[in-house]
């Protein structure tokens, strides 16, 4: 089954031709570091394996490394010293550019021995680029392909893995067709480290999709199955049973319940320029 994932917001990414919850690409990015490397650093050797798996250590002396991202993927760029100290420069009186052609691209941040040290712990979000805050609001965001009024939006915002506990930067997605609340899934709610954590979830955001291009919304094998209320009307209905009360404590809908207390609720903050409180914390 072929389907086209349309953005509604963020930048429009390549996919695998087999694929569409696979990104490969895009074509604009942005420069998030700039440094440099070389063999005097203690973890020099171990920093430039992947370079050296791959015939690409060309440059004993060292390397200048840039650090790119979008929405959905990264970017490690390596080249020459002296280019990186120029863009540097260049940088310091306002926003430059570089010839990639210079040098090599790996498609990914890289991790472990010394580069742990050296990679940024960036989010997408950041006051520096006109957000309410570092790690606030919303990355991306697809049309729902099976309604046409719904989105699944991907967004960082800070909150805890469940009640009461100690908040953190996260990153989930929301889908407005189901309504369903991540904050009970810890596999769909991922800590804001590196744009990994958002790659993974935008993947999620599609694949939620997908799930419901194939088997339709409320499909028994559908990721996207609205809860219609059920588990709201279960907790008034034991609510009045306890307290001996006619009301509702809680709104009787979904996209009520979320609206006012829900994900949907943080997502028209973030829209309106406003910081969200953070989320179950």
């Amino acid at each position: 089954m072929s389907v086209t994932l349309r953005n509604t917001f963020g930048t429009l990414h390549h996919v695998s031709a087999t694929n569409p919850a696979h990104v490969t690409g895009c074509d604009t990015y942005r420069i998030s570091h700039a440094t440099t490397i070389s063999p005097q650093l203690p973890a020099f050797e171990d920093m430039v394996d992947v370079l050296q798996e791959n015939g690409l250590h060309t440059r004993p002396e060292g390397y200048g490394v840039i650090f790119l991202e979008s929405e959905e993927h990264e970017l490690t760029y390596f080249g020459p010293i002296e280019q990186i100290e120029q863009f540097k420069r260049d940088n310091a009186n306002g926003p430059a550019t570089f010839d990639h052609g210079q040098g090599v691209m790996c498609p990914r941040w890289l991790q472990g021995k010394g580069w742990d040290d050296v990679v940024p712990r960036t989010t997408w979000n950041n006051k520096a680029h006109g957000a309410v805050a570092d790690g606030v609001g919303i990355v991306t965001a697809f049309a729902h392909t099976e309604d046409p009024n719904a989105e699944v939006i991907v967004y960082e915002y800070e909150g805890a893995w469940g009640p009461e506990g100690t908040p953190g930067q996260m990153v989930t997605y929301h889908c407005t067709a189901c309504h369903k609340d991540t904050i009970y899934d810890s596999g769909h709610i991922h800590e804001n480290t590196s744009p990994h954590s958002r790659r993974w979830t935008a993947r999620q955001a599609r694949q939620h999709i997908l799930s419901a291009a194939k088997h339709g919304v409320g499909g028994r094998h559908s990721a996207c199955r609205p809860g219609n209320g059920a588990m709201l009307r279960a907790v008034n209905a034991l609510a009045r049973d306890m307290y001996g009360t006619s009301g509702n404590p809680l709104p009787d809908t979904d996209d009520t319940y979320c609206a006012t207390q829900g994900p949907c609720s943080i997502i028209r903050e973030m829209r309106a320029g406003a910081r969200p409180p953070a989320y179950r914390a």
